[in-house]
């Protein structure tokens, strides 16, 4: 009799376990309006209740199904959670496409680069441009910060010029020398005397 009431026992125990451990709620997701089919490919991911926070946050300012479930599964490809919601939808407020927002999600970077691409776009830099700065980025190669490419356009440089200065790959130092420069000389042109041509008092 023994064993059989240790054996007993044992299932009890993995039953309370079982009765234990929190149910994941999808409720947030219906109610912000995805698709069953959706929740259902949501539910193989395993996610945690602030996955569905987040990806919940992104449909109620209207993403598709298809961006939330590509941006969580970018996460799982960097092997972390999902907890971007708030860079995508910066980056969308600031006019970036589905794709673009999608790109920097899956280079793993995109809360970095979130803040320099919407500050970009502030600046006044074109779409292509700001594009290709963050294709730099994206790839790792040496590329100019908003604060700089900012200074630069503060000293009358043109976007081609400046995105020709990106493309040379500068380090941060020669970078910060060419732009001490320009801001000397654009200073020392401000700086010269304006004859007054008012009428001589008699």
């Amino acid at each position: 009799m023994r064993p059989s009431s240790l054996l007993l026992g044992v299932c009890l125990l993995a039953v309370a376990g079982c009765q234990t451990q929190p149910k994941t709620n999808y409720a947030p997701l219906d109610q912000a309006g995805m698709w069953s089919s959706s929740v259902d490919e949501v539910k193989k991911l395993n996610v945690t209740d602030l996955e569905i926070a987040q990806l919940a946050k992104l449909k109620r300012v209207g993403a598709s199904d298809d961006l939330c479930l590509a941006l969580l599964k970018a996460a799982r490809d960097h092997h972390h959670d999902f907890s971007n919601a708030d860079a995508a939808i910066q980056l969308s407020q600031a006019d970036y496409s589905d794709e673009q927002i999608l790109e920097m999600a899956r280079s793993g970077q995109i809360d970095i680069l979130s803040g320099e691409a919407i500050t970009l776009k502030l600046i006044g830099l074109s779409n292509p441009t700001v594009q290709a700065i963050i294709h730099r980025r994206i790839e790792g190669l040496p590329t100019l910060t908003s604060e700089q490419i900012g200074r630069l356009k503060n000293t009358s440089m043109s976007e081609k010029q400046i995105l020709e200065v990106v493309n040379q790959g500068l380090s941060n130092d020669a970078a910060e020398k060419l732009i001490a420069s320009r801001e000397a000389n654009r200073n020392h042109s401000n700086t010269g005397f304006v004859r007054n041509r008012g009428r001589r008092a008699h």
